[in-house]
């Protein structure tokens, strides 16, 4: 049923054709993101200093955040569709990534991030971290998908409290959530190994994997032209729907 419900409301919100009301034509609806997106987040990572982006501000409002927040507004019906409980207007921007990093951690030592995410997590009590499902534009790539990290305090994660022991008492699901998108969705997942991430491509299948890994990201990566189209938010919003199963698993424990 909440399938059902969630593919009527995108379909509603993102009907692409022409159609007459009372006599007028109504246009289609214009897409939320344009090339001048992409270009922003290539020239800010040519440009990748303060100065620059004081400079900018103005067109960082223009061609990320106003864009980026019609996502969301596009997205929400689909996403409360399946599961109310989703927070679709965080307080404090939190449904969008950062994009000034935290030069202190930055290998580089670049203060932006050229790159976007939108995100709708799982609701989970306390201050550990949950799953995801998000949305990514770059200068170069467009994702969508799941994802979910330990954070700095794994015990409290939806990880550790859940994930872990259902996968451990059903060590069949992971197989056939392979077997369901592996064929449109790319999977990898970071273990843990004497201190140090390490990137793993592939399903998480074993115990022993589940004992190590601290992130998982299932994504389907789009065409950059996917993005500007008007059909963009219906398009996430299928990636959404088929992605719910991990997160649900993952991360609620209903």
């Amino acid at each position: 049923m909440r399938q059902k419900a969630s593919s009527t409301l995108i379909d509603a919100a993102h009907e692409q054709s022409w159609s007459r009301v009372e006599g007028r034509t109504l246009a289609k609806p214009e897409p939320i993101f344009t090339q001048e997106t992409f270009r922003f987040f290539r020239d800010l990572a040519r440009h990748n200093q303060k100065t620059w982006m004081d400079a900018n501000r103005e067109r960082y409002q223009d061609c990320v955040v106003k864009p980026f927040r019609r996502l969301l507004e596009a997205t929400a019906p689909a996403v409360l569709a399946l599961d109310p409980r989703f927070d679709t207007a965080a307080p404090g921007g939190r449904n969008f990534s950062r994009i000034n990093r935290d030069t202190r951690f930055a290998k580089d030592k670049t203060p932006y991030r050229p790159q976007m995410y939108l995100k709708f997590c799982a609701p989970l009590p306390g201050d550990g971290e949950s799953g995801e499902l998000y949305a990514g534009v770059s200068a170069k790539t467009v994702t969508a998908g799941f994802r979910i990290y330990a954070g700095s305090k794994y015990k409290e994660s939806a990880l550790a409290q859940i994930a872990f022991p259902r996968v451990i008492a059903e060590s069949s699901w992971s197989a056939r959530q392979k077997k369901r998108l592996s064929g449109r969705y790319e999977s990898y997942w970071y273990a843990v190994e004497k201190g140090e991430w390490k990137e793993q491509a592939g399903w998480p299948a074993a115990a022993d994997d589940w004992k190590k890994l601290r992130a998982w990201v299932v994504r389907r990566k789009l065409p950059v032209t996917a993005a500007t189209r008007s059909s963009f938010a219906s398009e996430v919003g299928k990636v959404f729907r088929d992605v719910y199963p991990l997160l649900r698993f993952t991360s609620l424990k209903d």
